[in-house]
């Protein structure tokens, strides 16, 4: 039943899993998706390969929670950074100020 069925179906399947793009316009396959499946399942279960199967792509790896969470503690990190500077900005700052109150 399954080969009789593939044979008559195989170059509808082979135009895409869902439907096809012909002439610009988005096109369903002519066997329905119940039937479709029905035909997958005697196919495999007889032993047959199903070549019809959609590739499957990764999930994408998207992150949850809050945005200010994850980056809490890299905001964190540059404070420690900035704040070991900050006797040097002081010093250049102060020395700014003198050379401008020396020039006026």
């Amino acid at each position: 039943m399954a080969a009789s069925g593939l044979a008559k179906w195989a170059s509808e399947l082979a135009k895409g899993v869902h439907g096809y793009w012909a002439n610009g316009r988005w096109t369903p396959l002519a066997i329905s998706a119940r039937h479709r499946a029905r035909l997958r399942k005697e196919t495999l279960l007889s032993g047959g390969e199903w070549p019809y199967d959609a590739v499957r792509r990764e999930p994408r790896t998207r992150m949850k929670g809050h945005k200010v969470d994850r980056e809490a503690a890299i905001k964190r990190a540059r404070t420690v950074e900035l704040m070991e500077k900050m006797p040097q900005l002081l010093a250049e700052m102060k020395k700014r100020r003198w050379e401008r109150k020396l020039k006026s």
